[in-house]
């Protein structure tokens, strides 16, 4: 995945703008979205693989240099927590709020507080969104094995760090997923 930024160092925006368009009209590479780029990798059986949510949202992020943090339901899908599927990625960033479609797969982009993105591209960051999805009543015993299985010991004491960034219902989960040992 690749954005035209990525080779100004070799000649002029234009330069660049008028390679990639070749490229993408030759099928060397593939135009995904306005200004986001990626070698196409073929399945024998699926033919044509789209790329993943989280990587088209990094080059997003490279590109406009936010940052981001997954949310919603994308959010506790990536820990295991919810066997649903989402039909859009949602990432919190601290850039422009916008939506991005890739072919059946629609990326969202939601401004957020600083607050929100204080613990962006960490587990605690990933784990906030995941559990303020799910809703205090619905972080059952059996969820809370689940992170105590699948999360690294290492990962989960950084938890105590990021303490004051959690709601406080959040607390005492924090506190029992980071004083568990694997």
């Amino acid at each position: 995945m690749f954005v035209p930024a990525d080779f100004l160092d070799i000649g002029s925006r234009e330069a660049v703008d008028v390679a990639l368009h070749r490229l993408a009209r030759l099928g060397t590479i593939r135009r995904l979205a306005r200004g986001i780029y990626d070698f196409p990798k073929e399945h024998p059986v699926l033919g044509t693989l789209s790329p993943s949510a989280e990587i088209v949202a990094q080059a997003l992020a490279g590109r406009d240099r936010t940052r981001l943090q997954p949310a919603g339901a994308y959010a506790a899908n990536a820990l295991g927590l919810s066997e649903q599927v989402p039909a859009k990625a949602v990432f919190l960033t601290d850039g422009p709020t916008r939506t991005v479609k890739i072919g059946p797969m629609t990326i969202q982009l939601r401004r957020t507080t600083p607050r929100n993105m204080a613990a962006a591209g960490r587990l605690s960051g990933l784990l906030i969104q995941a559990l303020r999805e799910l809703g205090r009543e619905h972080v059952t015993p059996e969820r809370r094995e689940h992170l105590k299985r699948t999360l690294p010991a290492d990962e989960r004491r950084g938890l105590l760090q990021d303490l004051r960034l959690a709601p406080a219902w959040m607390h005492p989960i924090f506190r029992e997923l980071a004083e568990e040992e694997a």
